[in-house]
C-alpha cells in the first residue's frame, strides 16, 4: 500500500482538505434510505390537486370575522359525498374576505348542488352577507396536459444538463460527469417529492414549479466542483483521483455553502412573511423549495463527487490525464 502511494503526487494546498471520497459509503447509503423513504411516503396517500384531478372551485365574498374551515369542510364533505378543501383570503376590490372551496369531481357539481353548497354557507354564516362570486369547472384533462409538458420539460432539461457538462468537462470524463450529476439532481427531486408527501401539501402547480426550478439550481454546486476539479487537474497532474475530488470539494465547501444559505435564508424569510399574513399556496412552494436546496447542496458536495470518483475507479482509472491545450496557429 505504500508503495502504491508514493506513485502518486502530492500538492500543497491552502485549505483544510475534507476525506469526502473516504465517506462515499456512508453519502450512498444516506441518500438510499431518504429515496426508500420518499417512496414509501406514497403509500401514506398523495393529495393531488383539483387541477390535476378535475372538479368544481366555488368563491364567495363574505363579512366579519375569519370562518371556521375544518367546520365548513366537514359539513360540506357530508353533504357533497366528496372531500373539500376550504381557503380564505381578501379580495383585492373592496377589501371584503374570501372563502374559496374546492370539490374533487371528474363531472363538477351540479346547478343544484352548488346551490345547496350556497345554502349551507349561508345558514351557518347568516349575518356574514355571503355572495357567490365565482365558480368554475376544472378539467382533468387540462391538468394532465400540463403535468405531461412538465415531465418533457424535466426530461429535456436532464438531456440538456448531460450534453452541456460532457461537453464542457470532456477533460474529466464529462459523460460519466453528466450522468453523476443527472442521478443527483434526481435523487433531489424525488427526496423533495416525498418531503412535500410527508408535510401533507397537494401536488399541485407550486410543486411543479418547485421541480422546475431546482431542475437549474440544484446542478449549480456540482458545476462548479466539476470546474475546480478540472482546474486541479492540470496545476497538480499525478494526483490520486481521490485526493484530487476530495482537494477540490473542500476549495469549493466555503462558497457552495454560502450561496444556498443565502438562498435558504430568503426562502425562510419568505416562509415567515407568508404565514404572518396566512398566504398558504406561498409556503407550499418555498418549504418545499427550501428541502431541495438543503438536499440539493448535500448531493454537489458529497454524493456527486463521491459517485463519479467511485465511476472511474471501477473504469480502472486512478489519475486523471491532462489532456494538452491545442496551439493557436501563428496569424500571418
Amino acid at each position: 500500500m505504500a508503495e502504491k502511494e508514493k506513485q502518486f503526487k502530492h500538492y500543497p494546498v491552502d485549505v483544510k482538505v475534507r476525506n469526502f471520497c473516504g465517506k462515499s459509503k456512508l453519502f450512498f447509503l444516506l441518500t438510499l434510505i431518504l429515496i426508500v423513504i420518499a417512496i414509501a411516503s406514497s403509500f401514506t396517500g398523495v393529495d393531488i390537486a383539483l387541477e390535476f384531478k378535475g372538479g368544481t372551485i366555488i368563491t364567495y365574498s363574505y363579512e366579519g370575522e375569519a370562518v371556521d374551515k375544518s367546520a365548513i369542510s366537514s359539513e360540506l364533505t357530508d353533504l357533497i359525498g366528496t372531500s373539500v378543501n376550504v381557503q380564505d383570503g381578501e379580495s383585492l376590490e373592496g377589501g371584503s374576505k374570501t372563502l374559496t372551496l374546492s370539490f374533487t369531481s371528474n363531472e363538477g357539481l351540479t346547478v343544484d348542488r352548488q346551490a345547496q353548497v350556497t345554502d349551507a354557507i349561508q345558514s351557518r354564516y347568516p349575518d356574514a352577507n355571503v355572495q357567490l362570486l365565482d365558480s368554475n369547472d376544472v378539467s382533468a384533462r387540462s391538468g394532465s396536459d400540463f403535468f405531461a409538458k412538465c415531465i418533457v420539460a424535466a426530461i429535456f432539461a436532464a438531456v440538456i444538463l448531460i450534453l452541456y457538462i460532457a461537453f464542457r468537462f470532456k477533460q474529466i470524463s464529462g459523460w460519466s460527469a453528466g450522468v453523476c450529476a443527472i442521478i443527483g439532481l434526481l435523487a433531489t427531486l424525488v427526496i423533495t417529492y416525498g418531503s412535500v408527501v410527508l408535510m401533507g401539501f397537494e401536488i399541485d402547480s407550486n410543486f411543479m414549479a418547485v421541480i422546475l426550478t431546482l431542475l437549474g439550481y440544484a446542478v449549480n454546486d456540482t458545476i462548479v466542483i466539476y470546474d475546480r476539479i478540472r482546474e486541479n487537474q492540470e496545476k497538480m497532474p499525478g494526483m490520486y483521483i481521490e485526493d484530487l475530488v476530495n482537494t477540490s470539494s473542500s476549495q469549493s465547501l466555503r462558497r457552495s455553502i454560502r450561496t444556498s444559505l443565502t438562498t435558504l435564508f430568503a426562502m425562510v424569510a419568505v416562509v415567515v412573511v407568508s404565514a404572518i399574513m396566512g398566504l398558504d399556496s406561498i409556503q407550499h412552494f418555498a418549504i418545499p423549495m427550501a428541502v431541495g436546496i438543503l438536499v440539493g447542496t448535500y448531493h454537489s458536495i458529497c454524493f456527486v463527487p463521491s459517485l463519479w470518483v467511485w465511476w472511474q475507479k471501477r473504469r480502472g482509472v486512478e489519475t486523471l490525464k491532462v489532456i494538452p491545450k491545442k496551439k493557436k496557429k501563428a496569424t500571418e
